[in-house]
């Protein structure tokens, strides 16, 4: 088996291409928070009142009118695979056919659907969210789900999926705060149950520390720097890219209003390790407020990129005015192949998924309000900013691929 080093090549000299640029649709892993961390709280839950995926009213005007060709929809799996089965090939198959309409909704309408596991590499317990739960894998916990779980899981998962070609998996939302060694051991069992089951689509694989591009060569809550480990991944039909998120609020949260990180100088280090391995990267988790500063960074990073053919990152907003003497900036659009901002979603309301200080500005949904009734994040992020700079020739037919 070949490793992705010497399998997933690119010509760095070469143009870039985004192949995937669109937005994540959060909703499936709602209403299971308690205040008290009582586990099984909004479990199963009720469809279209604790949890929905997506409205499909919305696939029409993303597609047709905003351009995009791809949606990130997240999912519970303590609710796809319930605690009384545990981790693993059954599901809850009423809960299974509710997601598979919306991906259905998506790729009939010819985008591509990252399958999003949002469960931060935890499993049992999801009731406070990414703190609570057993680390998948953790042989030292006895209530822990099993590698092997995980891996019959994605079998199953990407076996239900193989002949639909424009769905991509996300092997896992934010895993954090473990051993780098157990991430990696996790991902490539993934990898081998969805090559297992006949699956040739595109596969994204995340690192440790909410797989943020900016502690990639770094220790993150103790563990291993990300890049000592990733570079090892192995898929046998080379069609493997890195999943990266990363924020611009000054402690990479997504949760502050105000955009003063830089891209380029904080994602110096995963460009640079790209290159060595000559491994291609996807940005799923992106955003900003609706302030001019934070405008400026979105605007500024993806014109840069569309300026400069051998740069075509996917990032969030950020401004590419603050770059470190010496550094070669745009050099991870060489390896980057899409995004999907964050976030829209038929439940959110008048709530902000991210990057407003908690106020309520709504959402990326089209038709979001803010709570005093001005319009919200779909009209003065996305409208305003996101959607001319949705790169043109995106991917319209085939199966997901690293290559497009």
């Amino acid at each position: 088996m070949l490793s992705m080093k010497s399998t997933l090549l690119f010509a760095a000299s070469a143009a870039a291409k985004i192949y995937y640029a669109g937005v994540a649709e959060s909703g499936g892993e709602f209403g299971v928070y308690s205040a008290d961390a009582i586990n099984g709280t909004g479990l199963p839950g009720r469809f279209g009142v604790d949890y929905a995926f997506l409205n499909a009213s919305t696939v029409d005007i993303w597609v047709d009118q905003n351009k995009i060709n791809t949606f990130r929809v997240a999912f519970l799996l303590e609710r796809m695979c319930p605690l009384a089965y545990g981790l693993g090939a059954r599901f809850n198959e009423t809960y299974f056919g509710y997601y598979n309409d919306a991906i259905e909704a998506i790729t009939c309408k010819g985008a591509y659907a990252i399958l999003d596991p949002h469960n931060y590499m935890r499993y049992n317990d999801p009731s406070q969210q990414p703190a609570t739960g057993s680390v998948i894998g953790n042989t030292s916990d006895p209530a822990a789900a099993t590698t092997a779980q995980f891996q019959a899981f994605w079998e199953e998962l990407a076996g239900r999926y193989k002949t639909n070609e424009r769905v991509i998996f996300g092997i896992m939302n934010e895993p954090h705060d473990m051993p780098t060694s157990l991430v990696l051991q996790n991902d490539q069992a993934a990898i081998t149950g969805i090559r297992a089951s006949g699956a040739k689509q595109l596969i994204i694989a995340p690192g440790n520390g909410y797989t943020g591009g900016h502690v990639w060569n770094s220790s993150s809550q103790g563990d291993a720097p990300s890049a000592d480990y990733m570079y090892k991944l192995r898929d046998p039909i080379n069609n493997t890219a890195i999943d990266i998120h990363e924020y611009l609020d000054y402690d990479f949260s997504g949760q502050h209003s105000i955009c003063n990180q830089s891209f380029p100088a904080n994602m110096y280090g995963l460009t640079e390790w790209l290159r060595t391995y000559q491994l291609k990267a996807m940005v799923t988790e992106f955003g900003g407020d609706n302030n001019t500063m934070c405008d400026g960074y979105l605007t500024q990073a993806v014109e840069y990129m569309g300026e400069n053919p051998e740069c075509k990152p996917t990032i969030r907003r950020i401004p590419l005015c603050h770059i470190g003497p010496g550094m070669l900036t745009g050099r991870i659009s060489a390896a980057d192949i899409g995004w999907t901002a964050w976030a829209a979603g038929p439940i959110w309301g008048t709530q902000s998924p991210c990057c407003t200080d908690s106020r309520a500005l709504g959402s990326l949904e089209p038709g979001s309000r803010a709570s005093d009734g001005s319009p919200g994040l779909y009209y003065t992020v996305w409208e305003k900013v996101l959607e001319r700079l949705v790169p043109r020739g995106l991917q319209r037919s085939g199966i997901s691929s690293i290559h497009g």
